[in-house]
């Protein structure tokens, strides 16, 4: 089988599988009473089943065991077998401490605690940076630098995804965004491991959509979060800040600039204003723009828009064949978008 089959069959059956298991989820979820409740901070009126993230890990881990036992991963190089393992490993753990913080509440320092420990094992099996690129000065090795920086990137992105999944299929719909443009690019990059990651990630957020787009039928809770975010992390390390490419190394924190910005500039809001930075507020792009005046949808599509550009700005700094035709159009999009904003606005 054509290897870029293997990657549509890690997406079609990632997507069936949560197609299929997010209504016994629900299920489940309202039977069992795990349910996220309304407060002054979020935007839902009515509670709603948190565990979709369920979902999403098993439709994930389904299609990579389908294409790891139909020969999809082929034979890979020791290295890069451990650090695939180390993602899908690591995944699972970040899974674990999400699904137990939605099941009983843990606190923020035994969740932030863990994360770093299994984030610390996947620096061991392979899931590390390296490198480091300086513009116009090419790249610079981090030596023990590596260990606390990769740390950081994996902890902070799983954060980061669980951060603005604070409206109706805004953290999926980014995520699958995402993880499609880092598909297509690990494809060009001829990394066919860390791209069937992505492509089984892919499937299963974007179709999670079909029960988490506005008005939601079920949140995919931390567990979902964590996983996705983790995950993407996880797949540009492997996939891409490993080859020694200037471009390479810069492309997994263009891809994932959205979330990536907007939880550095919420955490230095907060520092600002003599707060936590872990102290949960309306201090999000997402609040904001809602507080504008525009619609959940409005804002939702907007940062879908503001996502899909920066991911067709990776797709052209990787050289791929028309790339910049994909720019422009994105760019096209966006400023479509930016016009509806600007209207419906207050």
């Amino acid at each position: 089988m054509p290897y870029q089959l293997y990657h549509l069959l890690a997406f079609l059956v990632s997507a069936l599988v949560v197609i299929w298991t997010t209504p016994h989820v629900k299920t489940i979820g309202i039977k069992s009473g795990k349910v996220d409740k309304p407060s002054d901070r979020k935007v839902h009126q009515r509670p709603m089943v948190r565990l979709g993230g369920v979902s999403i890990f098993l439709g994930s881990l389904i299609a990579l065991l389908v294409v790891w036992w139909s020969g999809g991963f082929g034979i890979l190089p020791t290295e890069t077998e451990w650090g695939i393992w180390g993602v899908i490993l690591g995944g699972l753990a970040f899974f674990a401490i999400g699904l137990a913080d939605d099941l009983f509440n843990l606190s923020p320092f035994v969740r932030l605690l863990l994360q770093i420990a299994f984030a610390t094992l996947a620096w061991y099996m392979g899931v590390h940076i390296d490198f480091l690129s300086i513009p116009f000065g090419g790249l610079v090795q981090m030596g023990w630098l590596s260990l606390p920086i990769t740390v950081i990137w994996l902890v902070g992105m799983a954060n980061a995804i669980n951060w603005i999944d604070g409206l109706d299929g805004l953290a999926a719909g980014v995520s699958g965004i995402a993880a499609v443009v880092m598909l297509v690019v690990t494809l060009f990059m001829q990394q066919s491991a860390a791209a069937l990651i992505a492509a089984a990630l892919a499937g299963g957020a974007l179709a999670f959509l079909r029960y988490n787009f506005n008005p939601a039928q079920i949140f995919m809770g931390d567990g979902g979060a964590y996983f996705i975010g983790f995950t993407l992390a996880g797949v540009g390390v492997v996939g891409l800040v490993k080859t020694t490419a200037v471009t390479a190394v810069l492309l997994p924190y263009l891809i994932l600039a959205v979330p990536i910005v907007d939880m550095s500039a919420v955490i230095l809001l907060r520092l600002r204003h003599g707060k936590s930075p872990f102290m949960a507020d309306k201090r999000h792009l997402h609040h904001r723009l809602l507080q504008a005046g525009l619609s959940h949808r409005l804002t939702v599509l907007f940062i879908y828009a503001l996502t899909l550009w920066v991911g067709s700005l990776a797709v052209a700094v990787a050289g791929i064949p028309s790339g910049i035709a994909y720019a422009l159009g994105a760019t096209s999009l966006l400023s479509y978008a930016s016009w509806q904003v600007w209207k419906h606005a207050r």
